[in-house]
């Protein structure tokens, strides 16, 4: 239970019948536990997701690995220790060119993930949510248990959603752009060396690195000699222009409870998600209905919440999006929580696929778990979702480094690097080396497992007791070993 006084509450719903799989197209050969979730705080998501689940809307579920027909590993990236490769540096060169010039690259470039810059399996990996009504008013809730409270403050958003997600062309700050007034000004007579204008610039950058403190866009530091690679932050802003042709706008809105400027740009913003849906993955006219875009990627069980040590933003769910020249081009969906930004989906105008904006958008979303960082620093990770490896063109995020995945059976991070020769071999493998580990927090006593019933909060060995002849114990034992023993003592199992 959040400190604010607010529970996870959830349906379990198991997982014996196999479904499409959206990476193989096997008609029956993807398998996942699953659970419908009314609410629930970030805390107990970031957890879960520790664990392997994953959610699309509300609906969390959590592959069945070794017998799913694509096991799906959760990989996060170490945000503070990242460093763009050649492949994305090109692509943010790409994207300054065009903001700068106007040119738009010919075709699309080779790129395996494009078009799938997150998991797209929403309609065809997850099952459709049940029907169900639970009434989740936590003032009519009866606790006659004590519950651990987690380490975050539920309270309500801030009224004005933070709209400086990362750097924007229109009001830059960038340390690779000289003062007014010093440097190739335009109104001078351009009459200089390059070799002497670029050598004045690297000394100004060196200059304005110790200012770095004060930048409005704070920034991981770095040394300020000259031979250290750039930094992320520096090759998104590189080469840009104080007049560029285009003007590329990011902004974070909160999208559960929405916030007005999330309602202000809804219909934008679904138009956007529609085109790419249609042109992207082939979806007929009638499938991206704004119902399903809704229930998809605008609703989200996760509660709004701050606390003293976290970003000024706050924790939740937000959309971040990429306006150019005024109109939404491309539209990121974020969880933010406690120990990390977690990517959910990422859509654009297929007029703009040639830039590659699933790669730009997920170095977009490093830099900004990085500036986080600096508010909250346990916050230092970037979450991808989910590694593929059967899927050759999900391999892409391994390519975000350095980055772990999670061993499915000890719940421990392993990096990538040792990761791959084992499933190589296999698609399935424990990836911890260590024979002897085990999962930390794997069930111990089932009898302190939570559960809601008529609106009481009550360990389910009282439920027990109390529900005499009650055959539910074996799921609830399914429930229990798949959320770990921590969660299954702080969230609700919902019970009729």
């Amino acid at each position: 239970m959040a400190a604010g006084g607010s529970y996870s509450i959830v349906e379990y719903f198991g997982g014996d019948d196999g479904y499409r799989c959206g990476y193989c197209k096997h008609e029956n050969g993807n398998l996942s536990h699953g659970m419908w979730s009314h609410n629930m705080t970030v805390q107990d998501y970031q957890d879960l997701i520790d664990r392997g689940w994953r959610r699309s809307g509300k609906y969390v579920y959590k592959p069945i690995m070794n017998k799913t027909c694509c096991p799906q590993y959760t990989i996060r990236c170490h945000a503070l220790n990242f460093h763009p490769s050649k492949t994305h540096k090109k692509t943010l060169k790409r994207v300054n060119k065009f903001l700068s010039k106007g040119e738009m690259p010919v075709e699309k470039q080779d790129e395996e993930h494009e078009g799938e810059p997150m998991d797209s399996v929403h309609e065809e990996g997850v099952r459709p949510p049940p029907q169900v009504s639970v009434n989740t008013d936590h003032s009519e809730v009866q606790d006659v248990t004590a519950s651990p409270d987690t380490d975050t403050t539920n309270s309500t958003p801030p009224t004005t959603p933070r709209e400086d997600a990362a750097p924007a062309p229109a009001e830059k700050t960038s340390n690779v752009m000289p003062k007014p007034g010093k440097g190739a000004d335009p109104s001078r007579p351009p009459c200089r060396k390059a070799k002497d204008i670029r050598k004045e610039r690297r000394l100004q950058k060196d200059q304005q690195m110790q200012q770095v403190s004060s930048s409005p866009n704070p920034t991981p530091s770095k040394s300020s000699s000259s031979n250290q690679p750039k930094s992320l932050e520096e090759f998104i802003t590189e080469s840009l222009p104080n007049d560029p042709l285009h003007r590329l706008e990011v902004r974070l809105v909160r999208s559960n409870p929405p916030s007005p400027q999330f309602k202000a740009s809804f219909d934008a913003s679904y138009q956007v998600y529609k085109l790419y849906q249609m042109a992207i993955h082939e979806d007929p006219p009638d499938k991206p209905s704004e119902s399903q875009f809704k229930r998809f990627l605008c609703d989200s069980p996760l509660e709004a919440e701050t606390a003293p040590d976290g970003p000024d933003v706050g924790y939740g769910s937000f959309h971040q999006q990429y306006w150019l020249d005024g109109r939404i081009v491309a539209v990121g969906v974020l969880d933010i929580l406690p120990s990390c930004v977690s990517s959910v989906y990422l859509y654009y105008h297929p007029d703009f696929s040639s830039l590659s904006l699933g790669t730009y958008s997920a170095l977009r979303e490093i830099a900004f778990t990085r500036q986080l960082q600096q508010q909250s620093p346990k916050l230092a990770y970037y979450y991808l979702g989910f590694y593929v490896h059967s899927c050759p063109k999900m391999r892409y995020k391994g390519q975000y480094r350095p980055s772990d995945l999670l061993c499915p059976e000890t719940y421990s991070w392993v990096p990538i690097e040792r990761c791959i020769p084992r499933l190589d071999v296999s698609v399935y493998s424990r990836l911890n080396e260590n024979a002897q580990a085990g999962d930390a927090r794997a069930l111990k006593d089932l009898g302190r497992v939570l559960v809601l019933h008529r609106r009481t909060v009550m360990p389910y060995a009282a439920y027990a007791r109390k529900r005499k002849g009650s055959n539910d114990e074996k799921e609830v034992e399914q429930y229990a070993s798949l959320v770990g023993q921590t969660c299954a003592e702080r969230i609700l199992l919902y019970r009729a």
